[in-house]
């Protein structure tokens, strides 16, 4: 299928401006808008799933310093600080009904980027699952999750709006003092510096060589501005929606 998709600036935002204006794209994307954009965090920042207890923040000391949004996307807590971001929003089609296809297939992306640093890892199959812990999601190993020596390095999470498709994920670049039993691909053994913008440009073609779609450097609408701000205020940034669980 030819597709293009407009690709935004990179950028860095705190955790509640972030989260809303991914959900802005997927907005976008249920009037047929695909986007694609790579960031990070203003601030190192903890981020719950959806449906994922409020209290878990307490469940570690480390945790409970942090700032802290909901995604609305679900899974478990993580720990946004030396990592490169990106957020995918396609309009709706029958390409992405599955939601494992696009998770596998975004982070077979990183796998050949990796691989031409020099950096082998694994993507975890059916059957290999494994939960090391309760709360962080980096400790779960889920199809499609990306590994090196066994530590997952990218991780992702998607939610449906009138059949657009918004999946966002992180790929841990370092070790962060907040989670320090947590390896980053530049922690492993030989591994290049890697740094964030870097490594999403070359995620960029990449991404266009495995689609084929046209990748298209583009600037957020007036419209989509407004309504990041909008939906911060009414969710991400209003502890009553962060603390409703």
């Amino acid at each position: 299928m030819s597709q293009t998709i407009r690709l935004l600036p990179f950028a860095s935002a705190d955790g509640a401006t972030n989260m809303a204006a991914d959900e802005a794209l997927l907005e976008s994307a249920t009037g047929g808008t695909a986007s694609l954009r790579f960031y990070t965090w203003t601030a190192p920042t903890l981020s719950l799933g959806y449906f994922q207890p409020a209290g878990d923040r307490a469940v570690d000391a480390n945790l409970a310093k942090l700032a802290w949004v909901r995604r609305s996307t679900g899974g478990a807590a993580i720990v946004h600080h030396h990592e490169l971001t990106y957020a995918l929003a396609l309009p709706p089609g029958k390409e992405w009904a599955s939601a494992e296809h696009w998770i596998c297939r975004f982070h077979h992306v990183l796998q050949r980027v990796l691989a031409e640093h020099g950096v082998r890892s694994h993507a975890v199959v059916c059957g290999e699952e494994q939960k090391l812990g309760a709360v962080v999601c980096f400790l779960h190993q889920t199809p499609g999750d990306l590994l090196i020596a066994g530590s997952k390095v990218a991780g992702s999470a998607q939610r449906k709006m009138r059949g657009a498709l918004l999946q966002h994920g992180s790929i841990l670049l370092h070790r962060s003092e907040f989670v320090p039993h947590l390896a980053g691909i530049c922690d492993a053994p030989g591994a290049p510096g890697i740094e964030p913008e870097g490594l999403a440009g070359a995620l960029k073609v990449a991404f266009a060589a495995d689609t084929g779609w046209t990748v298209t450097p583009g600037a957020w609408t007036a419209e989509e501005l407004a309504r990041t701000v909008a939906i911060r205020n009414e969710k991400y940034a209003n502890p009553e929606w962060n603390e409703k669980r």
